[in-house]
């Protein structure tokens, strides 16, 4: 065996260094990229931001192709990032996130390369900023509070409370705004006569004993462009509890006065109010599933 000198040890580290950095193969990640790039197309990604540069999570990015049909529909992950594989081509990319300005821009995506869009920075959307400071009385011929819940495991029962009123007070800052709701219990409507007597009787919400459903916020906490947290609580069935709403704010609009809009989720729990009436059928099977989905609809208009 021939010694190795030091000349010939060098050429062979300089050797397998640039090997090692060789391209890889296809059907295989580089190093930039979020998934694999598939054998027959590319890979898209990027990372959006606010103009403070904060990630924005959620974001709906859609990617179309030239005849205007969506390829793709992701949301960013918590960090904000997005990644998609797609066959090669010439496509159209649409970020869009509530209370910020849509960005648009065109991108190529080649065979066996990753497109990366880099750092995708939306504008707040000044249509969608918090109203000045007042109060706002709730219009409850355009505003709902509807609900959904399970029956028996299978189909889902949908309800709505048709009586509601309360007032909403924008402060300055606005994470100190208030709302109060006060819901006619016996207002409840399934479209169904029977069910809807069942639902006002002892067996649920007993309106007898306990005519309203009352909700006082204590919190408001924002979570980028029109999202916010309202925390408060909500008194049912005599019983008081605390409930998160994930609230949209819609924006403002004049029609017959200054009013604005939101929309809110939430899901309460049967047993949280003592609602515990319930029936099983085969297997232990409840007839009432025990979460109960809300959703409000609320527009309201100015009063001071």
């Amino acid at each position: 065996m021939l010694p190795v000198v030091a000349g010939q040890r060098r050429f062979w580290l300089v050797f397998w260094r640039k090997k090692d950095r060789r391209r890889p193969a296809r059907g295989t990640t580089d190093r930039h990229a979020l998934v694999p790039i598939p054998l027959t197309g590319g890979v898209l990604s990027g990372q959006v931001r606010d103009q403070q540069g904060g990630a924005l999570a959620g974001t709906e990015v859609s990617v179309m192709d030239p005849a205007d049909r969506r390829a793709v529909h992701v949301e960013t992950d918590p960090f904000g990032r997005f990644a998609a594989s797609l066959m090669p081509g010439r496509y159209r990319v649409r970020v869009e996130a509530g209370g910020y300005q849509q960005v648009t821009d065109v991108v190529e995506v080649s065979w066996g390369e990753h497109a990366d869009m880099g750092h995708i920075v939306l504008g707040e959307d000044p249509a969608l900023r918090p109203p000045r400071p007042g109060v706002f009385v709730i219009d409850g011929d355009h505003s709902s509070v509807r609900f959904v819940a399970r029956h028996i495991g299978m189909s889902k029962v949908y309800g709505r409370f048709n009586r509601l009123q309360g007032q909403i007070r924008i402060a300055e800052p606005f994470e100190e705004s208030s709302v109060d709701v006060v819901i006619d219990a016996a207002s409840v409507d399934t479209n169904v006569a029977a069910r809807d007597t069942h639902l006002r009787s002892a067996d649920f919400l007993d309106v007898e004993r306990f005519p309203e459903l009352r909700f006082s916020s204590v919190r408001f906490v924002a979570h980028g462009g029109n999202r916010w947290t309202v925390d408060g609580d909500l008194t049912l069935h005599g019983l008081t509890s605390d409930v998160s709403l994930d609230t949209t704010f819609l924006g403002t609009a004049e029609w017959n006065g200054d009013r604005v809009g939101a929309v809110a989720t939430t899901q309460l729990h049967r047993e949280h109010y003592t609602l515990n009436w319930q029936q099983t059928i085969a297997k232990g099977l409840p007839v009432v599933g025990s979460t109960i989905q809300i959703q409000l609809d609320v527009q309201a208009i100015r009063q001071s």
